[in-house]
Parts: structure tokens; sequence; C-alpha cells
């Protein structure tokens, strides 16, 4: 049968926190020069800076961007080490919980509006055992934000990294929600020490809603973190990972994540140019 799924470079999109614009113009500019008209656009901006950032879809249709998807943060972050991000990450701090439930409702909202239909975000670290009394605080809390957007007919995508492929997977299939999926970042396999990407892809292939092209070195130890590289130039092994995305079936957006480095316009466009080398 001929293979019907669309060229992988139409599929690409740019996530528009890796390219740190200061504003929808800058964010334009940026785009136009990495060659690539699609975007995962970062939520919290336009959430909390409305006056800068509210006129970002106009701009957008002006010059023919296309939002595929979009992203929010948990405030309290701290990704100084894997230690401090252990502790402070996503919906599980308690001292945070209720500050992200507001900033979640208001995002939920703010993500219809832009007609989004799918929406990642590191839900923070996944307890393994069902006994750990964090187990059920996050399920309930995981619930909560679900039905916020599932009722606005939007799916959550988890960032994958924070714990091994056969531990989310145990989790989504207790937490039993049908808008969340998974979004899959090859790299964060590495830097969080995770285990092998191409096996976690397919451990996790029917979960997953969208796929973040991001490279990486494993981190060497327990405590520091893995190396993120330019596309290409780390560990992922990309001719394998996309013959393991067409074995799984996942027919989605891939995103170009860059958050290290001088030269991200530069490092996207290295990324871009590797996908070009790989068959459709």
């Amino acid at each position: 049968m001929p293979n019907t799924s669309a060229p992988l470079t139409s599929r690409l999109a740019v996530c528009s926190w890796s390219l740190q614009p200061t504003d929808p113009p800058d964010l334009i500019a940026k785009l136009q020069a990495t060659g690539v008209r699609r975007v995962q656009l970062a939520l919290d901006p336009l959430r909390e800076a409305p006056a800068v950032w509210g006129p970002t879809t106009n701009l957008f249709q002006q010059v023919g961007i296309t939002i595929v998807s979009g992203m929010f943060g948990c405030v309290g972050e701290d990704y100084s080490t894997l230690d401090t991000i252990r502790v402070t990450g996503g919906i599980a701090p308690d001292a945070t919980w209720e500050q992200n439930r507001k900033n979640i409702q208001a995002t939920v909202a703010l993500a219809q509006s832009l007609g989004l239909k799918l929406v990642t975000f590191h839900a923070g670290f996944l307890p393994h055992d069902e006994r750990d009394p964090n187990f059920a605080k996050l399920k309930h809390r995981l619930s909560e934000v679900a039905e916020l957007f599932g009722t606005r007919g939007i799916a959550l995508g988890l960032e994958t990294g924070q714990e091994t492929a056969p531990v989310l997977v145990e989790f989504l299939q207790k937490l039993n929600r049908p808008n969340v999926g998974v979004n899959f970042d090859p790299a964060n396999m590495l830097l969080y020490d995770k285990g092998n990407p191409i096996e976690a892809l397919r451990t996790l292939g029917p979960w997953i809603r969208q796929v973040h092209l991001k490279d990486a070195r494993r981190t060497i130890g327990p405590g520091p973190w893995g190396e993120e590289v330019a596309a290409g130039t780390g560990e992922v092994d990309w001719p394998a990972f996309f013959a393991t995305l067409q074995q799984v079936g996942f027919k989605g957006d891939l995103c170009i994540e860059r958050e290290a480095g001088t030269q991200r316009v530069a490092d996207i466009g290295t990324a871009r140019a590797m996908v070009e080398t790989i068959p459709s």
C-alpha cells in the first residue's frame, strides 16, 4: 500500500519558547528565519501579558503562520538540577497548586479562544508506587486538569522524561482519561536518564499526541543534567526514531525544540535539515 502520511517536513513546527521572543513581531521574524511556518505556542506570555501578546493570532494570520498546539508551564519550577525539579515540578507541589490551578483555568479559556485541540505541559514526577500518598494526590489533580480541558474539547499531552515509559503508561492507564496522552521528547529520556528513547517510543506509541524533536547526551550520574545539543549532534538515533514513529502509526506534528545554546535559529535550521535527510 502507498504511504499516505504527510511528508515529514510538512509536519514540522517550532516551539515558540525556543526562540526566546520578546513580542509577536520578534517571534514572527525568528520563525520566518527558520523557514518553518508552523508553531507550538507558549500560552503563558499571552495569559500574563495580553497587552503585548494579544495581537499574536491576527499577526500570524497576516503572514500565514499556523498554531498547531499550545504549551503552559507551572509556577515555582526550578530546573537548576534534577533534584530541584523533582521537588518543584508541575502540579505536584502543594505550595503552588492553588496558583497553578487558577492559571490553568485561565489557560483553558485562552486555548479554547485560539481554537487549539492540544496543549502540553510537565505534570511533575509521577510516583512509581500506587501506595505512595502522592500517587492519589497527583492522580486527582491531573484528573481535574484533564476535565477542565476535556470539557472544551482539548487534549492534554504530558511531557515525557521525568519517569520511565512503563511507569508513565501505568499511570495513564490508571488515570483513564481519554483526552490525556503524551508529548514524546526523546532528548528528555536522556536528560533525565529514564531509558532508551527508541524503546520508550515503542512503549508509549499508542499514547503519543505530539512529538518534540530535541537531542541530548545522557546524564553521566544521578545528580547533574545531561547536555542538550542541536538535533542530529547528540545520542538520539534519528533514523531509528523516525522509523519507529512510522511503525507505531504516529502521523502528527513534529515540533522542533531547542532550550540551550545561543544560536537557536541556526540550531532549529540544523534540525530541519536533519529531518530533510530522513525518507518520508
